[in-house]
């Protein structure tokens, strides 16, 4: 009889998991072609986002649709080839998004964002990762003053139904945060409660070594087989063969394909998006996480420097990186904060795993014992990752769950 479990996949949320049941006494593996932490995990803004109660919705506004209509957006680009092969999730992503369907998805989404600092704090002191972390909240700046007020309308909301804590600055307040922010702005959001890490991908590093110190193993090889069933599953990564009880996908958005050789359909999508890294000019600093809300890109202060990272791109998972949207993304950021000279060769490109309920996939496949699912994160892997590692190993340890888990369960669709 098989035992123990393999975690395929070592970004945020894989390895979250794999954490989460060695402490618990598993035998654990975690798989993955790459270092833990440096595929889309490495990439992110790097912000445990407490505020980020709602997920992001399809547009359904004609003037939203109009604007990004051309294609030539920072927020979202799109290619013909990737809507073409996500038809069938973005019109679901569509009509999930109208304000009924909408209203009722919040709160449920919302019910794993209010768990995301206080799974990401015990594994920050079992990392010893507390210098990679800040916990002074970010900005969202506005240049128009009616679009500011209209977010600050919406903060009041979340912070009355989710505890979100936010401070409104006016520009003179902004400034005196960001003295070396461009002038023209209305002002800005100051979000209270989340934390920032100057390294996303060293982050989840010392999560795997903290994992590893926990009794845990990790393969560094690409996943080429997975089978098996009725509690005895067989993994073949490079030249090891691995058996065990248990498999958990935490692959982002290579999960579907490896679902799909099982039998099991999840229509899963992706958004794509960049980053690139530049010194500031003129010995200027920057010293909270500032995006620029209404133009779709954000700043970050990291140790390899400040980093720009776009919005999202529809496009198929695979196909070749499109600069042009970084591109866009860094001349409009030139206006807003005296960025120097491009610090990397290229552009870095990871992918989002999104699903057209915007909830993430967690729990049992039913019909296969033994297989378990984490991924279809969208924009907050980075943050949901401890959340969801604690709350499936609770339901594999057959615990009842710190919540409701009925809404993310794999065959919803």
């Amino acid at each position: 009889m098989s035992s123990g479990t393999i975690v395929l996949g070592a970004g945020m949320v894989g390895v979250s998991v794999a954490w989460h049941l060695a402490r618990r006494g598993h035998d654990v593996t975690l798989v993955d072609r790459r270092e833990p932490g440096r595929e889309t995990s490495f990439g992110n803004a790097g912000i445990i986002q407490r505020e980020a109660v709602r997920p992001y919705p399809f547009p359904r506004d004609l003037g939203t649709l109009w604007r990004v209509l051309p294609n030539r957006q920072v927020d979202i680009r799109y290619r013909p080839g990737g809507m073409l092969e996500s038809a069938g999730p973005l019109w679901q992503y569509w009509k999930n998004s109208s304000p009924d369907r909408y209203r009722r998805i919040v709160p449920e989404y919302a019910s794993l964002i209010e768990r995301c600092l206080d799974a990401h704090g015990a594994m920050i002191e079992a990392a010893g990762a507390e210098s990679l972390v800040r916990r002074e909240g970010w900005l969202e700046v506005y240049r128009r003053q009616s679009a500011l007020e209209a977010r600050l309308a919406q903060a009041e909301e979340n912070a009355a139904q989710f505890g979100v804590r936010y401070r409104a600055l006016d520009a003179a307040a902004l400034a005196d945060m960001e003295p070396h922010l461009g002038e023209g702005l209305a002002g800005a959001i100051h979000w209270l409660d989340p934390w920032t890490v100057a390294d996303p991908g060293a982050l989840v590093s010392a999560y795997a070594e903290a994992f590893e110190r926990e009794g845990g193993r990790i393969v560094k090889a690409e996943v080429e087989t997975l089978s098996g069933g009725d509690g005895h599953w067989r993994v073949t990564a490079g030249a090891e063969t691995l058996s065990a009880a248990s498999v958990v996908l935490a692959l982002g958005p290579w999960s579907r394909q490896w679902l799909s050789r099982l039998g099991v359909s999840v229509p899963l999508f992706a958004k794509r998006g960049y980053h690139m890294h530049y010194v500031s000019r003129d010995g200027a600093r920057l010293n909270h996480w500032v995006m620029d809300a209404e133009v779709g890109y954000l700043l970050a202060p990291m140790r390899a420097g400040i980093r720009l990272t776009t919005g999202a791109e529809l496009e198929r998972l695979e196909a070749p990186p499109h600069t042009q949207q970084l591109a866009a993304a860094e001349a409009r950021a030139r206006d807003l904060y005296p960025l120097g000279e491009r610090l990397d060769a290229e552009p870095w490109k990871g992918a989002r795993p999104c699903t057209p309920d915007m909830k993430p996939v967690i729990g049992r496949v039913e019909g296969q014992a033994g297989l378990w699912c984490a991924f279809g994160h969208g924009h907050q892997g980075f943050t949901l990752g401890p959340a969801t590692g604690e709350l499936l190993a609770q339901m594999m340890a057959g615990e009842t769950p710190a919540i409701d888990m009925r809404p993310f369960r794999v065959d919803r669709f």
